[in-house]
């Protein structure tokens, strides 16, 4: 079955709960669709795909009933989920709550699909990947929830991926502002834009396990400068590719030649860095996601040659590696020891980015599981740290 999302409401123990489609479903319409026509419209897949919601809010009410609870399953356009009309990517605009507030004032278990809404014309929408998500956090907001809880394969949100790190340590507590931090930056936990709207919002939102009892971790817009860790979390993300333009005139508005055309054509750019030679010239590097790295290469390589630059060369085989954490804003050495760790396993760092929250540096991808455990160790959670021991996390 799908992950389940739940919104507690104020009063008592009533619930709304969010869910997604079974597993797989999507991806199975998916290739139904393509079966018939590869080109089709956006508004047709909407269609399509919130089917999968709509199948499983109606089994799940049922398998309530079956146990004698009183439930009641509405999909997105009839809780009135209202979403602009960017079909495949909708945002949530407003929320009509009247009529899950009349069902929860009667007891009732309501049951809504998540990942769709309706816009003003009145056609399906799809909100994207993590849009159950996204609805479950928008829903707890609208309703003035206690907490929104989060039911998924995880037990929490952790210092670092269990799979490559085994000795990462789930946080009990961790602050909206660095939930988003780590999301954007790789981790598979929760999607960025529920994070934004909890943030938006103050809803409390917590991580839980669909499958093992636990309090997992709670993700609150509350912070608590006494007990706050230095580092809260460190992500990766392997899929990162990188552009370089060399020897092009340093003059106003370069910048904006280079990365303009990329932008026009869709391509996200993340980190970007800009040298300036003592003969006048100027390097320029960006990176974007892999996917994206051959059709950016060649707008490059079309504006190398408008510009006259002397070279034009990139690398699809990077990673980038963030630490992110509340605590860099009133502690030193955060960057001095990041930089120490990697030095110590021979790690070459090609470029580096910061925030107030977060540094992150872009490595060899071969070299990136070694990294993230070098880093976790680093910053005290490892038998043998390189400095004093930092706490983990908020009790």
């Amino acid at each position: 079955m799908a992950d389940t999302v739940a919104a507690s409401h104020q009063r008592g123990d009533e619930m709304v709960v969010v869910v997604s489609a079974m597993s797989g479903e999507t991806n199975r319409l998916l290739a139904l669709a393509d079966e018939v026509n590869p080109d089709r419209s956006e508004r047709e897949t909407d269609v399509l795909l919130s089917t999968g919601e709509q199948v499983t809010i109606a089994l799940l009410s049922m398998a309530l009933q079956r146990r004698g609870v009183d439930a009641r399953s509405y999909t997105g356009s009839q809780v009135r989920i209202l979403t602009d009309n960017i079909h495949g990517r909708a945002r949530i605009l407003d929320i009509d709550s009247a009529r899950v507030r009349g069902d929860l004032r009667q007891g009732r278990v309501v049951v809504v699909a998540g990942f769709q809404g309706v816009d003003a014309e009145g056609n399906i929408t799809t909100l994207g990947r993590g849009g159950s998500d996204t609805t479950a956090v928008a829903l707890a907001a609208a309703l003035k929830a206690d907490e929104c809880r989060i039911y998924t394969d995880v037990d929490g949100v952790y210092s670092a991926d269990p799979r490559i790190v085994p000795e990462a340590r789930r946080l009990e507590r961790i602050t909206v502002e660095e939930m988003l931090e780590l999301a954007s930056l790789g981790a598979k936990v929760l999607q960025t834009r529920s994070v934004e709207f909890a943030g938006k919002f103050k809803v409390p939102l917590r991580v839980l396990s669909s499958f093992e009892p636990g309090p997992g971790t709670l993700i609150t817009y509350e912070e608590d400068p006494m007990e706050q860790p230095l580092i809260s979390g460190i992500a990766h993300n392997r899929d990162e590719a990188k552009l370089t333009i060399r020897g092009i005139s340093d003059i106003p508005g370069v910048a904006y030649r280079i990365l303009g055309p990329i932008s026009d054509a869709h391509v996200n750019v993340d980190m970007i860095v800009q040298n300036v030679s003592a003969d006048g010239t100027t390097d320029l590097t960006f990176t974007v996601h892999r996917n994206d790295y051959r059709k950016a290469r060649q707008i490059l390589d079309d504006i190398a040659a408008e510009l006259g630059a002397a070279q034009v060369f990139g690398d699809d085989g990077i990673a980038k590696i963030s630490v992110v954490g509340v605590g860099m804003r009133s502690h030193a050495g955060i960057a001095s020891t990041m930089f120490r760790a990697l030095s110590d396993e021979r790690i070459n760092i090609q470029m580096i980015s910061t925030s107030e929250i977060k540094i992150s540096v872009v490595v060899e991808d071969k070299y990136m599981e070694l990294a993230v455990r070098a880093l976790h160790k680093a910053f005290g959670w490892g038998e043998e740290a390189i400095q004093e021991k930092m706490p983990t996390a908020v009790a």
